[in-house]
């Protein structure tokens, strides 16, 4: 792992209108890390990644991707840089084909024989794409759309992917799928990983680093392993209540 951190916040704040929605945020994710951003509703998560993206201009602070200052720049030159973003609720191309959203995945390239061989990749990683890849996105499940958000995120050969909510309406059985393959693409892709979750215990489970956000701001940052030992983390956000067993991991 790198000494210095692929993408790095330094004192953001970003508003919706007259509304603050983070406040002063910094933040280190280390080349092929998987972190963690843990919340309530509101409490800034998905502002932190819209801010990165490009989506949402932050009034103050700087971002850095690789040591380049990125704040405020257009979301496609972001996408260039390599930086994907998985909205929450996905966002697909409803009428589009499954192929053909992974194809729009890949608008920054040209190589079509590298395009064609990563659509076999992601029909790898996500089979069930696969049997259904000429069918119309809109009629996919839950679970499907999920997997298609991330593949075609991954189209653009990102090394951060930022993921919102992967878990989202999914059933336990799929959460469990869905991180199972966010485990490895980290590992096996080396993509570095900034991941907005509310499954506080499945988050923990999977990144390396956990920061957590109350009201916009940073409250606490750590290792996962020190944060699933945390009396606040576990009350708040893990639902256990003194029961006696600090340290375990699930």
């Amino acid at each position: 792992m790198s000494a210095q951190p692929i993408l790095r916040l330094a004192n953001i704040e970003s508003c919706y209108g007259p509304i603050t929605a983070i406040r002063g945020i910094s933040l280190d994710l280390m080349q092929g890390q998987i972190v963690a951003v843990l919340g309530a509703n509101g409490a800034g998560k998905t502002s932190i990644l819209k801010t990165i993206s490009g989506v949402l201009d932050p009034l103050k602070g700087t971002i850095e991707f690789e040591g380049r200052k990125i704040q405020s720049m257009e979301p496609d030159k972001v996408v260039r840089l390599g930086i994907s973003h998985v909205p929450e609720g996905r966002e697909m191309f409803p009428f589009l084909s499954v192929r053909d959203n992974l194809r729009m995945g890949a608008f920054i390239r040209n190589d079509q024989k590298e395009i064609a061989a990563d659509i076999e990749k992601m029909f790898n990683y996500f089979p069930v794409l696969r049997e259904r890849q000429d069918q119309v996105a809109g009629q996919l499940s839950g679970g499907q759309q999920q997997m298609l958000a991330i593949s075609r995120a991954l189209m653009s050969r990102p090394k951060v992917l930022l993921l919102d909510e992967p878990s989202l309406g999914l059933s336990p059985l799929l959460v469990k799928e869905i991180f199972a393959i966010i485990r490895r693409l980290n590992a096996e892709e080396g993509v570095s990983i900034l991941l907005v979750e509310q499954n506080a215990r499945m988050a923990l489970d999977t990144a390396h680093y956990g920061y957590v956000l109350e009201v916009g701001r940073v409250v606490m940052h750590d290792t996962c392993a020190n944060l699933v030992k945390s009396d606040q983390v576990r009350e708040f956000y893990l639902g256990l209540h003194g029961q006696g067993d600090h340290g375990k991991r699930r």
